[in-house]
This record gives C-alpha cells, structure tokens and sequence, in this order.
C-alpha cells in the first residue's frame, strides 16, 4: 500500500491494496503515482525503496572495498544530508504509523478490494475524529 502524507504527517492518500508481496517502485507505477506526481511536478521525498525513481532518495552506503572486503562508510557530508532527509521523511513515516495503529490494518487476512475498503474508511475516522 502506497501512502502520501501532508507536511504536517496527516494522512493525504491512501492506494488500492494489491495482491501479493509488491516493491515499492512496483505498486507505484501500477497506481500511476510515479506519473501524476512528476506531472504536478510535487517535490518527493522517499526512502530506498524508491531509487532509480526521480525521488529524493538517501545515499546509499558504497559497496565493500575489494581490498580489504569490508563496507566503506558514508562521508561526514553524506551522513549529514542523509540525516536532514530523514528528517524531512518524518510526516510520511507518521501518516504510516498512525495506519499502523489501527488494529484492523495489523491482522488484516483478506483479499485485496476488502483491505482496500477498510483503509479508505479509516483517512475518514482519523479526520473525524
């Protein structure tokens, strides 16, 4: 399930459930979001899941050193710019969250138009109420 917050973390969007284990990048071309965002030319920021999108994504940590086969680590400068990005993720990990506590999200087992019905209710309660 994609999720698109506001800058405050509130919960703007919600997609369709899809069938199955999907990738991030996958479940987003199939709803079209990858489109309508780069046309509303929105500015994004996402996590890794999103790289090779046209997202703002961290940097992600070089592979090991031939040499001695250990992980090289990230710049002082990289490290920096990946903590303001995680700093501006926030809203949306927030919007998650509070999907994520909902009860009826953590146990769902039911086929995708029904967990598709529950979680276009629940944008609704949360406003409410």
């Amino acid at each position: 399930m994609q999720v698109i917050s506001d800058p405050a973390g509130r919960l703007v969007w919600a997609s369709a459930a899809l069938p199955g284990a999907r990738h991030d990048m996958g479940a987003a071309r199939d709803h079209g979001i990858l489109d309508a965002l780069r046309e509303a030319r929105v500015k994004v920021i996402a996590d890794n899941g999103y790289r090779g999108s046209e997202f703002e994504v961290p940097h992600r940590r070089r592979p090991k050193d031939p040499e001695t086969g250990k992980q090289r680590t990230l710049s002082r400068n990289q490290n920096e710019v990946n903590s303001a990005h995680a700093r501006q993720r926030r809203p949306g990990e927030r919007a998650n969250a509070v999907l994520k506590a909902w009860r009826v999200l953590r146990k769902i087992r039911c086929c995708p138009r029904r967990a598709t019905d529950l979680v276009k209710a629940l944008p609704v309660l949360i406003h409410a109420g």
